[in-house]
């Protein structure tokens, strides 16, 4: 199908076949808990002899201290690295003999593992993740050489790739208050640092059956997967946990602005507003009300960043607004644009440009043919992604990890409908104000003769 066929399509999806689409969401989802307290989501999707198995563990960089950032990620790696029954590669080895598909995940929130396999061998990534989980080896030669793979791995995707180099020290600047103002990979001064018993320690005290959601999606039954669970993580003693709290930030910071270097050629500018997440706000509306901000921003060709500041004014060559609903505590609105050089056009004004967009929105509610298309563009995207077994169980493990439930799977689709455009208004008028901002201007690094 072509591309504009079928971008008609999902909006006809989103606006006329709603209820159909709610109905067809509302999959057969089961949840309960073994005595070692690992909770267990299961659910059905038989279209095909497949099933994605993911273990989520509420631990993330957001739980990490000063002198002790990247612990969660490099023992996301560690776990590879041996086991009671296993060597080092082994465990990856057997599954890919089986055809499977596995791999790991470190966020702020939450550290994942995951497997996509024949829902016959649904055992054996039981067994292998319930071994690790129950006696991981840590060996301190197989740390020696992870941890200078880690190290390399921060040189490349960050130290030496300006936009990311830049986004971090960003948001080191936008958390002031919590642990989201540290880097999933860690500061390279702690890394250098890491020892292996910081591991040991940081495994001992968060990989806990009672600190973890198995999910499991795809072509079972609750019955298979329970009799499962129970036999292989079923003997694994719980343990006492620390109480995480949630990563707070102050309700209005004031506003803040970085000025950065970095080895670029293109200027460019980042802007955000401190925000709760579904997790921390009182108000779920205007959380939803931000997500379609978002979308009704940058939700593609005809979304009011690109029809008005690219093409219409030529003020930017590009220009984006994002926003993570689903963090575990508050979280930030996220706009980021590049002045148009050929024009002339510099980065106060592109600043300047983001204001009045802002600003618009504060003073006059969009129109509901505007809202009704990004509504149903943002609505068909959540359907077509969730296709996926393994989005589906992803989006599952997410929303549990953070404190949610994952019935706002099946549930968000009608509170997006739910938004009207004067709580479009109401939430930039609460959100977008210069006591919540923070500003960083991009620069290419300064001449050595200046």
């Amino acid at each position: 199908m072509p591309l504009m066929l079928r971008r008609a399509a999902a909006l006809l999806l989103g606006t006329l076949y709603l209820p159909l689409v709610m109905a067809a969401e509302a999959q057969p989802t089961h949840e309960f808990f073994l005595d070692n307290g690992l909770k267990v989501i299961v659910r059905e999707d038989h279209r095909a002899p497949i099933v994605v198995s993911q273990l989520w563990y509420k631990v993330g960089s957001s739980y990490e201290s000063p002198g002790q950032t990247g612990l969660s990620h490099a023992l996301e790696h560690m776990m590879f690295k041996g086991s009671r029954k296993l060597g080092p590669g082994e465990a990856s080895r057997i599954l890919r003999e089986l055809g499977a598909e596995e791999n790991a995940f470190t966020s702020d929130d939450y550290t994942a593992y995951y497997q996509v396999l024949a829902r016959d061998r649904l055992a054996v990534a039981f067994e292998l993740e319930a071994d690790r989980l129950a006696s991981l080896k840590l060996p301190p030669e197989e740390f020696e050489r992870e941890i200078e793979v880690i190290m390399e791995e921060r040189r490349l995707r960050t130290d030496d790739k300006p936009s990311a180099l830049a986004f971090e020290r960003f948001e080191a600047m936008a958390y002031p208050a919590s642990g989201y103002h540290i880097p999933t990979i860690g500061w390279m001064a702690d890394l250098k640092r890491m020892t292996i018993e910081d591991l040991r320690t940081w495994y001992e005290r968060w990989y806990a059956p009672n600190n973890a959601t198995l999910v499991v999606v795809g072509d079972v039954t609750v019955d298979e997967v329970r009799t499962l669970a129970e036999r292989y993580f079923g003997p694994i003693e719980k343990q006492d946990v620390p109480n995480a709290k949630r990563p707070l930030e102050l309700d209005e910071p004031g506003e803040r602005r970085l000025r950065l270097h970095v080895q670029t050629q293109v200027p460019s500018l980042i802007m955000a507003f401190n925000t709760p997440s579904l997790a921390t706000s009182e108000e779920p509306s205007q959380i939803h009300a931000l997500r379609l901000i978002s979308a009704l921003l940058d939700g593609g060709y005809s979304a009011r960043l690109p029809q008005q500041l690219e093409r219409g004014e030529e003020l930017v060559t590009s220009a984006s607004a994002w926003y993570n609903a689903y963090a575990r505590g508050d979280t930030l609105f996220v706009l980021s644009a590049a002045p148009n050089m050929q024009k002339g056009r510099t980065l106060e004004e592109v600043e300047a440009g983001l204001w009045k967009q802002l600003e618009q929105l504060k003073q006059t509610a969009p129109s509901t043919e505007e809202l009704e298309r990004v509504r149903a563009q943002v609505i068909a995207g959540l359907v077509y992604e969730r296709d996926s077994i393994t989005q589906q169980a992803t989006t599952i493990g997410q929303l549990e990890t953070v404190g949610l439930s994952w019935r706002l799977m099946d549930e968000e689709l009608s509170a997006l409908e739910a938004v009207t455009p004067e709580d479009i208004q109401e939430a930039a008028r609460t959100y977008f104000t210069r006591s919540r901002l923070s500003v960083a201007h991009v620069l290419p690094e300064e001449s050595s003769d200046e």
